[in-house]
């Protein structure tokens, strides 16, 4: 299907209990299960383009700032085995979740060990060629533009991947979103509104155009993700996947030709 839709590449999601790929069978047999993988992008002429990984259910499920430091652990080894996937897999850029604010503690003590377990990330990732983002998201430590910017200020080397639903949904304007692009390394692109972090490209009301011109004065040269996904999380699989997909594609190409910058 991604063959015949004309993508490029796709994110290869390992999300504990609701991906494709099951975690634990990957984590058992990393080189079978990249060999897998590998032979089936590599006979839809397609490749990877984000290995994008979540260890828990919920959130706070393992998540890397977690004050239990037996938990934490449980996160690192699933940083590495990612990263070893990714790598194993040719990819060369990959995306965590990027910590919550958990209310036993103090919101600063959240974020100071956030800050902490991101930056040796980073560099265990950059030590081997690999991007690492984190995506700004609802329910997470930075589900607002500000709270993204002050994270990527504290941890050097950090990007990310963007995603202007979850700000939409809280009814954010784009223009408060679109200086994050300059920080971006990955982009996730679907219909939404707001109270709809996922919508129909009809009620959509991110100006897609817009997002584009942000993308060639950034001088972006990331992917653009197709993300429209099917769970019941927010209400997600309220609209029909694979015809949104479509009319999101063509939406894009359009634009993309319309744009001075292709007429050069």
């Amino acid at each position: 299907m991604a063959r015949e839709l004309g993508v490029e590449a796709l994110d290869i999601a390992l999300f504990e209990g609701r991906s494709h790929l099951n975690i634990h069978d990957v984590f058992s047999d990393l080189p079978r299960a990249a060999k897998r993988v590998n032979a089936v992008l590599e006979a839809n002429g397609l490749r990877i383009a984000d290995a994008f990984g979540q260890p828990g259910k919920v959130f706070e499920e393992n998540a890397v700032n977690h004050p239990e430091a037996s938990v934490r652990q449980s996160a690192t080894e699933f940083f590495y085995r990612l990263l070893e996937f990714s790598l194993r897999c040719n990819g060369g850029h990959m995306t965590l979740l990027p910590g919550v604010h958990f209310k036993t503690e103090s919101e600063e003590d959240s974020w100071k060990r956030c800050v902490d377990e991101l930056a040796w990330r980073v560099e265990a990732a950059a030590n081997v060629g690999v991007v690492m983002s984190v995506e700004g998201h609802l329910g997470s430590i930075i589900p607002t533009p500000r709270a993204a910017s002050r994270l990527l200020d504290r941890v050097p080397g950090l990007t990310l991947t963007l995603d202007y639903t979850h700000f939409t949904y809280q009814g954010i304007p784009d223009s408060e979103v679109e200086p994050l692009m300059a920080r971006t390394s990955h982009f996730h692109a679907r219909g939404a509104c707001r109270g709809k972090i996922q919508s129909t490209m009809s009620e959509n009301t991110i100006d897609y155009d817009g997002v584009l011109r942000a993308m060639q004065k950034s001088n972006y040269k990331g992917f653009v993700v197709l993300e429209y996904v099917w769970t019941e999380w927010m209400d997600l699989n309220r609209v029909d996947n694979v015809s949104e997909t479509i009319i999101l594609r063509d939406l894009l190409l359009a634009l993309e030709r319309a744009s001075p910058a292709s007429a050069q």
